[in-house]
This record gives structure tokens, sequence and C-alpha cells, in this order.
């Protein structure tokens, strides 16, 4: 994704902040965001849309070089999206529909916004609700920082991250524990093993 604004949300999302790795607080929960929860049954659904989208679009998801499994990298956008949402809306933010359709637009349109999307292990019906996440805690680190250009939102990420941290979301631990400090060597959102087998190795 080429929007700059985009690219400092997936940073944040990069650094894992706000994460607990705990058991969720409901039963057949995927994961837990803020006392919402993401059943299995929806990451199933999400999961499948996914690899569908993938043969379709005549992609590999090995040669995405994903930081985990496809249930793992799908749970954790889904997740993350709406811990930004929450997160946003609390502190009176909103998008509009037509700033979703820009995003897109802006991108080469619908489909080819969509095929970007598949990149990140986003499912083609959760591409809105993404970018509206995405242009959420965008325009938060933007008041957080007093402006829309690097510099303010780089001020006000650390304000954002601190608000992250009042929606913590819960993993269900058959995923793994989640890893708080991803790194080069250790660039896997979960580490250890989990029924969906081993989070994939870096591609080097």
């Amino acid at each position: 994704m080429k929007s700059t604004r985009v690219r400092v949300i997936l940073a944040v999302a990069a650094t894992g902040v706000a994460l607990t790795a705990c058991s969720p607080s409901q039963v057949g929960a995927a994961a837990v965001v803020g006392g919402d929860r993401i059943s299995s049954g929806e990451l199933d659904r999400n999961v499948q849309e996914y690899e569908a989208a993938l043969d379709r679009a005549d992609m590999s998801a090995v040669k995405q070089q994903f930081p985990g499994s496809v249930p793992q990298v799908v749970l954790y956008q889904l997740a993350t999206a709406r811990q930004y949402a929450k997160v946003a809306g609390s502190k009176g933010v909103t998008v509009t529909e037509g700033e979703v359709d820009q995003v897109i637009n802006s991108q080469g349109g619908a489909a080819q916004y969509e095929q970007q999307l598949l990149q990140k292990a986003v499912a083609p019906s959760q591409v809105r609700a993404y970018t509206r996440a995405s242009l959420m805690i965008t325009k938060l680190m933007a008041k957080y920082g007093g402006g829309a250009d690097q510099e303010a939102l780089q001020r006000g990420q650390q304000q954002v991250i601190d608000d992250l941290r009042s929606v913590p979301i819960e993993w269900n631990p058959r995923f793994g524990r989640i890893n708080p400090q991803p790194s080069q060597e250790q660039p896997q959102i979960f580490t250890a093993e989990d029924r969906f087998g081993k989070a994939s190795e870096p591609a080097g």
C-alpha cells in the first residue's frame, strides 16, 4: 500500500502493542477484543474466504511470506482492525464511506486494492472495515500530533499506543503465544506450535 497514512498504521501494528497472551474469556472465541469476541466460526469463514480469493488471484500464501500461518495472520488482522476502530471511535473519531472510497480509488480501484490487501491477509469482505479502521487510527494520531504530516503522525503515535493498551486483545492459546517483540530473527506474530502448525519461518 503506497499511502503514507496506511504505512504508519502498519508500522504501529507491527509493534504488537496492547496485545496480551491470555485465554479468551468466552468459550468458542478465537480472540476477544475489549470484551467483544471473534468466534472461531467467524475466523474459519474469513480464512476460507481468504484462501478462495488467493486461488482466484492465482496467488500462493507461501509466497506472501507471512509471519505465521494463514489462520494466525487473518485473525491478527481481524482483531487489530477492531481494536483500532474501538479505540479511535471512543475518542470521537469517525470516517465516512466517501473517505474509504477515496483510499480504494487512490490504489487503483476495488479489484486492485483487494488484491493488494490479499498480500496483508485481509479477506475481501473485510477490505472496507480494515481500511476504515486504518483511517480512524491515523486520524487519532493526527489529532494527538497536531497535524497530518509524517512528523505529526509520529508525535501522536505514542499516545495512540497508550490508548490501544486500554482495549486489550485476548488470544485463544491454541494459536500459540503472542510474540511481544517481533524482530528480524523472530518475526512471527505468534510463537510455539499450535493446532494450525508451526508459524512460518522467515524467508531470509
